[in-house]
Formats: structure tokens, sequence, C-alpha cells
């Protein structure tokens, strides 16, 4: 897999997105994870973070807000399983839709070979209907802006503890 964001269907309810990075799996376990580090590459580049929480604990819970223009966009989810630096599974929400639909199993696996780590996350929506509007509302060039951000900040990891 290429340094290139893969993006596919899998099954009726499943989003499967894959990219690498020139990096330690911790150290982008640790981009992932950090309020201090997911603000600086977290959504498309022409958005802000405005609001980062994350309680990295089973059952602790992270909420995202991001800016465009006048725009607000809220993603929040709870961690339901968490192996460092392999691994993280949370069950996200989206106040736009009702609640079963709404949410979103989302699974983390990061594998390290040779100093690249490859990371797939796999999203299970509760529906087709909600999963094939996700990838029409342009969620794939806003993940893929945000992992290049992610390639670069990890690229330099004496920065890394940088603001």
């Amino acid at each position: 897999m290429g340094r290139t964001l893969s993006v596919t269907k899998s099954g009726d309810h499943e989003i499967v997105m894959t990219r690498s990075f020139d990096a330690p799996r911790a150290l982008v376990f640790d981009a992932w994870t950090k309020p201090e580090l997911v603000r600086r590459w977290f959504g498309p580049r022409d958005c802000e973070v405005v609001e980062c929480e994350i309680d990295l604990r089973v059952g602790g819970g992270w909420r995202y807000r991001l800016r465009h223009g006048g725009m607000e966009m809220l993603l929040q989810g709870v961690y339901q399983e968490i192996d460092r630096p392999g691994r993280l599974i949370s069950l996200e929400t989206n106040e736009d839709c009702e609640a079963a639909e709404g949410q979103a199993l989302a699974t983390l696996t990061l594998v390290e070979q040779d100093g690249v780590t490859t990371l797939t996350q796999v999203v299970r929506y509760g529906s087709k209907r909600i999963r094939d509007a996700v990838l029409e509302s342009g969620m794939e060039r806003g993940v893929g802006e945000g992992f290049e951000k992610l390639a670069e900040l990890v690229a330099a990891p004496v920065k890394v503890g940088a603001r």
C-alpha cells in the first residue's frame, strides 16, 4: 500500500481506508491520540480544529469540532478497545443522524514494518444508506488531506513535541 489514501467499500456497511506513513507506529498512535498533535493534522487543510478533547481509556471519549468558514462539524466517539500502539476501536456518533444509524464502529489498526507504518481504518455504519452518504459527502478528500498533514507531522518527529 502506498503513501496515498485508499478508500474502498467492504460489504454493504463498511468503508476501509488505508495509508502508509514513514514513521514508527508508536509515533502515529501518539499523533492519533494526543490532543496537541491531533489539532495539527486532523481534517482538511481549509478546516481548523477548534475543539479537541481525548480521554484515552476504555469508556472514555473523544470529541473534535472543526470549523470551515462559518460552518462547524462535530465528531465524537467512545473508546471500546485500546491496544497501544497497534489498535483503537471506538463507537462514533454523528449528531446529524438518527440515533442507531448515526453510529459507526471504527477500528484503527497500525502495523509497522521496517520503519513504515500502515494505517488501516475500517468504519462500519448502521446502514448502506449512511455508508454511501458518507462516501458522497466529500469525506475522502477531507480524510486524504488530513492524512497528508499527518504524514508531514510524523515525518518530522523532532518537531512533534513543539507547538
